[in-house]
């Protein structure tokens, strides 16, 4: 009580539509309506979220709750209407459960929704009455790439192995998981999460995943001169200072992903890195463990001690 005043209820809550084993624990039964298991198990979810913002602002009223969201703006692929219209849906879709809780209820669309697929989450008049007074203090979420979208109808080529696959951007860098790189993105991402929900933002994930190769450091150890990550970062953490001083938008921090490398969870790879900091193991689990600082270890550090101000 009084020493941490910043919570998160669910991590990346939107995650449950594409990688529902990870995102909530769901194991599909034979037969079993995947759809309806979903929304069933995200309501207790979002209810288990309210009933958590609720207590915690009854044990310490100075504590902030927010939401966590797997975010990225979506790109419609062409100025073709249906592709827009592509975007539109996949933006609402994505959004919708933090629509709950930052806003206390349900979009209209989903409501349709579920009647005309006889979807019953089994809601009660305490489950409407607590969503509804117990929203989120701040919405915090994690942030890698864009996304583009693209009508059925469309011939686009499509990204590679991503939760959120779709077309590809052509007009973007990829990372060498054919991640989109998009600085600007970022921004287009903050202002759209800002004017949906006049709440402050927090930027708890951002990074870059890469294939990094030890080389000695001149000291007797070794390092990585991963200079693609401070790139990334940098251009990154310039959008965020924009965001803020030119745009108004509210955020209260950043935290990168992730401070020292460790088995990346969308690809179960070792080899695909984020840390600042090299932990030798291999994707086999062969290694000795030992940690090396990277280049961006410094280049960060001096960026921390800045509170931003100086990026190079």
């Amino acid at each position: 009580k009084g020493l941490v005043h910043y919570w998160l209820t669910f991590n990346e809550i939107n995650m449950i539509f594409h990688l529902p084993w990870m995102g909530a624990g769901i194991v599909f039964e034979e037969g079993e309506d995947k759809e309806a298991v979903e929304w069933k198990a995200v309501h207790h979810e979002l209810v288990a979220s309210a009933w958590a913002t609720k207590i915690a602002h009854e044990i310490y009223p100075r504590n902030k709750v927010g939401c966590m969201l797997a975010a990225g703006a979506y790109y419609p692929y062409s100025c073709r209407p249906e592709d827009v219209r592509a975007a539109q849906l996949d933006t609402q879709h994505e959004l919708s459960l933090i629509d709950v809780q930052a806003r206390g209820a349900y979009p209209a669309w989903v409501k349709l929704m579920l009647e005309r697929k006889g979807i019953d989450l089994g809601m009660t008049p305490e489950d409407k009455k607590i969503l509804a007074e117990n929203t989120v203090d701040f919405v915090s979420f994690s942030y890698y790439s864009t996304r583009c979208s693209a009508a059925p109808t469309t011939d686009a080529p499509r990204t590679q192995g991503n939760a959120f696959a779709g077309a590809m951007n052509p007009y973007l860098e990829k990372s060498q998981w054919g991640w989109a790189i998009d600085p600007l993105g970022f921004r287009i991402t903050m202002n759209e999460l800002y004017d949906r929900y006049q709440k402050p933002l927090f930027v708890v994930e951002n990074g870059l995943g890469a294939k990094d190769t030890l080389v000695p450091d001149g000291k007797g150890s070794y390092t990585v001169e991963d200079d693609y990550r401070i790139d990334y970062l940098r251009k990154h953490i310039a959008a965020l200072r924009d965001t803020i001083t030119e745009d108004g938008v509210e955020v209260w921090g950043y935290t990168t992903w992730g401070p020292i490398d460790l088995v990346s969870a969308g690809t179960g790879q070792m080899s695909k890195r984020y840390g600042f900091i090299y932990v030798d193991r291999d994707d086999e689990g062969n290694g000795t463990l030992k940690r090396y600082r990277k280049k961006s270890f410094y280049w960060y550090k001096h960026v921390i001690a800045t509170n931003g101000a100086d990026l190079d």
